[in-house]
């Protein structure tokens, strides 16, 4: 299900910047494609979509029994509305997508609930698709800082995309940029070994000098991707998320083009905080991508909207700027429980 395609850049000391999209200069080929809604699923594909679905059933359940009546009405809307807001929505992405259904039901002639309910996971699909996007290798190395808060599941996330890479061919080389936290390059190690990577990891070390270290060996041993963590953080804890301003001026030090993806690690139960993080997150550093991890718990969904929607509004006021993207979506512990993010699929399984 994963293909993996990598451009090598001509000099690999000092990789140049990708071109943009509209550019009309090649694309790099993606490592991973989300497999589209018109063809074949392969049967491993099919098991975590099964899984993904009992992940959101719950706000599932609760926006599907809305279209369980006779009559499109305003009540209709009015349910609608509070299941979205409670699938944690938000009150603008909740909006958007009313007015957006009630166009489509106008213009299809609508008679059915039912009917509403196919537009509806339309509608929400179309509002995610600005988030699908495959993650590119472009570079040699490709240098990836990974960030997030404290529990969201940051380096398990690193150890299952090194899992993706590896597989597909990639060298991957880790750093261990978390020395915050009590026995972060010990769970890292293990990763690295799982997957049969390489790490640098240095105890006590600074963790910007960790990453410096990093991303100047990857360019050395000509490695495919450097994948960096770094320690967790809230974003209200300033001095914290200074140090990673400070990490990403050293990865540039090391590297000018550097880093070339910022992933921030979402907990997908934390609700609407999660777009608050991504806000900080992305104030201070930029994101280019999110990973959203547990969603096979009590984690609602909705969320993904509201994200989706400010991701298409900051992309219009900073154009200059990378468009964010949802490059993996996570419903487990296993290695294999972290899959590429595909729009349809997801309002399919939030819509069922």
């Amino acid at each position: 299900m994963f293909s993996f395609f990598k451009k090598k850049s001509p000099d690999s000391a000092v990789p140049s910047a990708a071109p943009p999209a509209d550019s009309g200069a090649s694309v790099p080929s993606p490592i991973a494609q989300p497999a589209a809604a018109s063809t074949a699923v392969a049967a491993p594909r099919r098991h975590w979509l099964d899984r993904l679905k009992a992940g959101l059933s719950r706000s599932g359940a609760t926006i599907t029994s809305v279209f369980t009546g006779a009559r499109i009405d305003e009540a209709l809307y009015e349910e609608l509305e509070s299941a979205l807001l409670m699938a944690d929505t938000g009150v603008a992405a909740t909006q958007h997508l009313l007015a957006d259904l009630k166009r489509r039901v106008k213009t299809a002639g609508s008679t059915e609930p039912q009917q509403v309910k196919v537009l509806l996971a339309q509608a929400i699909a179309d509002l995610l698709a600005s988030l699908q996007r495959p993650l590119a290798i472009a570079h040699t190395p490709t240098v990836i800082m990974v960030v997030g808060v404290n529990g969201a599941g940051k380096t398990t996330s690193i150890g299952k995309l090194t899992r993706h890479l590896s597989a597909a061919a990639a060298s991957v080389l880790l750093a261990a940029g978390d020395t915050f936290r009590a026995a972060a390059r010990e769970q890292l190690a293990v990763w690295a070994d799982r997957n049969t990577v390489e790490i640098i990891s240095q105890e006590g070390a600074d963790p910007a000098a960790v990453a410096f270290d990093a991303v100047t060996a990857g360019m050395a041993r000509g490695k495919d991707v450097v994948l960096i963590d770094t320690a967790g953080r809230l974003p209200t804890q300033l001095h914290l998320m200074e140090e990673l301003k400070k990490i990403k001026r050293v990865i540039q030090k090391a590297n000018p083009a550097a880093p070339h993806e910022v992933l921030l690690v979402i907990d997908g139960n934390t609700g609407q905080n999660a777009l608050a993080q991504v806000k900080t997150f992305n104030q201070a550093l930029h994101l280019t991508g999110l990973v959203i991890t547990k969603l096979d718990g009590t984690a609602k969904g909705g969320v993904l909207c509201a994200i989706a929607l400010w991701a298409r509004e900051a992309a219009a006021s900073h154009p200059e700027l990378p468009q964010m993207a949802v490059y993996f979506i996570g419903v487990g512990e296993q290695l294999e429980d972290l899959e590429t993010f595909n729009a349809q699929e997801f309002a399919q399984a939030l819509i069922t």
